[in-house]
């Protein structure tokens, strides 16, 4: 029974975490949007890319001084990394579901891939790269115009 029991723990620590999968799209997703490589985040670290890459598709775990080291060089808070976690991995694992404020319905971010979708990545460089504000605010007028109504 005891080598069933470890064929199990060992199958179970193979799998990445939920949460780790989670914290690792979320820096997969800002560096991403920032235009950076997985070569130039891993310099920035003193990483290697492969190193990158695990802990983007949540295989390594981030821990609490790299996850510090991360929110400093892609420019966010540590709880970046946590957003937009949907509220049942949370209690699931312990954590405190992530309420905002207004929100009427919990989103589920894994649901809808709009954010990781490449247009959506290249619209967003495109739109930064626009160095005059006042143009950039027409644009984004403009795109919230073409779209339906907010209710």
């Amino acid at each position: 029974m005891a080598g069933a029991e470890q064929v199990l723990g060992s199958e179970r620590e193979s799998r990445p975490s939920p949460i780790d999968v989670h914290v690792g799209s979320r820096i997969r997703l800002r560096r991403t949007l920032l235009g950076m490589s997985q070569e130039r985040l891993g310099e920035s670290l003193g990483l290697t890319f492969q190193q990158v890459q695990k802990y983007e598709r949540g295989v390594n775990r981030v821990g609490a001084s790299r996850l510090f080291d991360l929110s400093r060089v892609l420019d966010v808070p540590i709880s970046f990394f946590f957003d937009d976690m949907p509220d049942s991995l949370a209690a699931n694992f312990g954590g405190v579901p992530n309420r905002r404020a207004g929100s009427v319905e919990p989103q589920d971010p894994f649901g809808d891939d709009t954010l990781s979708r490449r247009e959506t990545l290249e619209l967003v460089r495109a739109y930064y790269r626009i160095n005059d504000p006042s143009i950039r605010k027409r644009v984004f007028d403009l795109i919230k115009s073409m779209g339906p109504a907010e209710a």
